[in-house]
């Protein structure tokens, strides 16, 4: 049995870090320092517990919302979300138990959608596939890449499958799949839209839509547009460059690495390459469109702000923060 790639894995541990800096001509601080990134691995479960609790974004029974830090894993660890939720329902105060409705990823921060009657829950749950059925959006992500997607909006449509890389499982494009390989599941389908809503300094703000449920679509999928999300430290290592111009490495030659940047985006940013495994990827579930449910006439919208450092490094980078991003309350 191959592992599958795990980020927390290839990053060590460290407490909140407050770090020096190598850069000669860098004069400010780098997030590390200002505003920080919490290390969840150094909170007891009472303080997760706590930072969970003072990140809930929406509230109307029987769903609450929460902001996710990037690192907290839904399932699977002794201090996942799903372990904490008896705590979290103390903390608030609610009398009836939490369950997870729809959830980002563990590596990426964002929205969690948090439930108390399992009636609702299902009838979401229909909803969702319905919409999916009809390529209705039901998930914004917004992401701060490296490289500069072209065209500035579109749709990729690339099936991926896994693939054991040495020790690593990765998730690889399948540039020409049959339908025997979908048969079969060798292979998904895999449908992202996005849309750059900033550019600057050779990095972008996009917007990211996906269509499809497939792990590390949206960071695999931006990896062919020559891109990859900053801080991804495991997909952003399938990119080369030469004379400066990027290209895609063979999928065999890849396998997970801290992601290295020029050191002039590494000036702009006040980092030292030899920090960078500290950088949390800059992925986040900004958006959360509910379909009409049971008694509901109309959809409902909720959405989540990208967390301080996020925002930091969008003003280092000179990228605009636009409403999609500054959107923080349900319509």
């Amino acid at each position: 049995h191959t592992p599958k790639t795990d980020r927390s894995n290839i990053k060590p541990k460290g407490q909140m870090h407050k770090q020096t800096q190598h850069v000669k001509s860098s004069k400010g601080v780098s997030i590390l320092q200002d505003p920080g990134i919490p290390v969840l691995g150094k909170l007891t479960r009472q303080g997760l517990v706590e930072l969970i609790a003072s990140s809930v974004v929406y509230k109307e029974y029987p769903l609450i919302g929460i902001n996710k830090p990037a690192g907290l894993s839904i399932t699977g660890r002794d201090l996942c979300l799903i372990s904490l939720l008896p705590d979290l329902q103390q903390q608030l105060q609610l009398s009836e138990m939490l369950h997870v409705v729809k959830a980002s990823h563990r590596d990426h921060s964002g929205l969690v959608l948090l439930s108390t009657c399992h009636q609702t829950t299902q009838h979401i749950e229909n909803a969702f596939i319905q919409a999916r059925r009809k390529k209705e959006v039901i998930t914004s992500y917004c992401a701060v890449t490296v490289g500069v997607p072209e065209p500035e909006a579109g749709e990729i449509n690339i099936a991926l499958k896994q693939q054991s890389i040495g020790e690593h499982k990765m998730v690889v494009p399948v540039f020409h799949p049959t339908a025997g390989s979908f048969r079969r599941k060798e292979a998904k389908k895999a449908i992202t839209r996005y849309k750059v809503l900033d550019a600057a300094n050779g990095c972008a703000l996009v917007q990211l839509q996906p269509l499809a449920t497939v792990e590390s679509m949206l960071e695999v999928h931006l990896t062919l547009k020559l891109c990859a999300v900053l801080g991804d430290h495991v997909y952003s290592g399938c990119l080369g460059k030469v004379l400066d111009v990027p290209f895609r490495l063979p999928v065999e030659s890849v396998i997970p690495r801290t992601q290295v940047l020029d050191v002039t985006l590494l000036q702009k940013l006040h980092m030292d390459q030899n920090h960078m495994w500290k950088i949390p990827i800059h992925l986040h579930l900004q958006r959360l469109t509910i379909p009409p449910f049971g008694t509901k006439k109309s959809e409902t919208v909720v959405t989540a702000a990208p967390l301080p450092y996020f925002t930091r490094n969008l003003e280092l980078l000179g990228l605009t923060k636009n409403e999609f991003v500054e959107e923080s309350t349900k319509k």
